[in-house]
């Protein structure tokens, strides 16, 4: 690591916790081969999509052990985790997953996928647990495969890499998805995507469309909709999960509510009303926040003051930002031993219910 970062301690060999990672990414060797198609025939416009795997499937050596590495479910994955002090991987459908495909074909992917992820959780029950993946734009069969992932295959919630192809599920016809899950009392991870096609032109020529920067506008915009929405309001109890220390959201919550409050009582914007709640409730009350992409001490730790220690959890972002060594500085956080044991393995065993 530059030497601009904090030095990272070695982790502790012993800790009185287990370490389980929450946002670990993967992807089927089949549908690497849809992708390899996909930037060869460029039929689908999503730019986002062609700058991020065109590169990502390159012939660099980062490329080419990114590659192998997100394919796996087997040895290297488990051998990486154990040279990181991983127990436990809950691991989903990497970006843009199906969500790249016409809803008909991204359904049958989706139940590919999820087939293969119970595979590898079987073949490892002590080492992974996974996250059912489905087509947001086929919602009634989208909710149909998350509870059977969840009720027939043992995945404890859901992933989608918020827009398809430039479309949000604020829109109420999608809801029947959230409604799923919240009957089913599983969360709903809202992973990163880059941004939609009408989003991105700003972003690409500073290269600023990925994790830099266009992740976490992205996805804390799809957040923001979803609230704004009233989603809340109509599923009360339902959660959903945000990475890389809430894409920022716990950083502007006071302004966020502030202005909002004020906006929804505005009547400026024609679909924009009162809630029944107020923002800084929603952002506490119906999220969970991981730490994945941010292997440092004080966002984590502002996170867990300002959202709830019971709410943060970590998280590497495996193999994306592969970084063993923030283990141990994470492990060396000056929290308590309380809020250090919530934060790796306590909130994520009782959220997806990990035995």
């Amino acid at each position: 690591m530059s030497d601009r970062y904090p030095a990272m301690p070695p982790r502790d060999p012993n800790p009185p916790y287990k370490r389980i990672a929450t946002e670990e990414a993967w992807l089927p060797p089949d549908m690497m081969e849809m992708y390899l198609k996909e930037l060869a025939d460029q039929n689908i416009d999503d730019p986002g999509f062609h700058s991020l795997w065109g590169f990502f499937t390159g012939s660099t050596q980062k490329a080419k052990d990114h590659s192998r590495r997100i394919q796996s479910l087997g040895e290297e994955r488990i051998s990486d985790m154990d040279a990181s002090g991983i127990d436990i991987a809950v691991v989903s459908l990497t970006a843009p997953g199906v969500q790249l495909f016409d809803p008909e074909t991204a359904s049958a992917l989706a139940i590919s996928a999820n087939d293969q992820l119970a595979e590898g959780m079987a073949r490892y029950p002590d080492r992974y647990v996974g996250l059912a993946a489905f087509s947001p734009l086929d919602p009634a069969n989208a909710a149909k495969e998350l509870e059977r992932g969840v009720d027939k295959l043992g995945l404890r919630g859901g992933i989608f890499n918020s827009h398809t192809l430039g479309t949000y599920l604020d829109d109420e016809r999608y809801w029947e998805i959230f409604e799923a899950a919240e009957a089913l009392d599983v969360p709903i991870y809202l992973h990163p995507q880059t941004p939609s096609a009408q989003m991105i032109e700003p972003f690409l020529k500073r290269g600023l469309d990925a994790a830099v920067y266009g992740f976490a506008c992205e996805t804390g915009l799809h957040a923001l909709r979803l609230m704004a929405a009233g989603l809340f309001d109509r599923f009360p109890k339902l959660q959903i999960v945000l990475g890389h220390c809430g894409e920022a959201l716990p950083y502007w919550l006071y302004r966020i509510d502030f202005m909002h409050g004020h906006i929804s009582v505005s009547a400026r914007y024609e679909h924009v009303g009162p809630l029944k709640r107020r923002a800084w409730d929603y952002l506490i009350d119906n999220f969970h926040y991981t730490s994945s992409g941010v292997g440092w001490g004080p966002p984590i730790k502002f996170c867990q003051e300002v959202i709830g220690a019971d709410r943060m959890m970590y998280a590497m972002d495996y193999p994306w930002q592969f970084v063993p060594e923030e283990v141990g500085a994470l492990d060396a956080m000056d929290i308590g031993d309380g809020a250090k044991k919530a934060f790796f393995e306590d909130n994520a065993r009782r959220l997806f219910r990990i035995e």
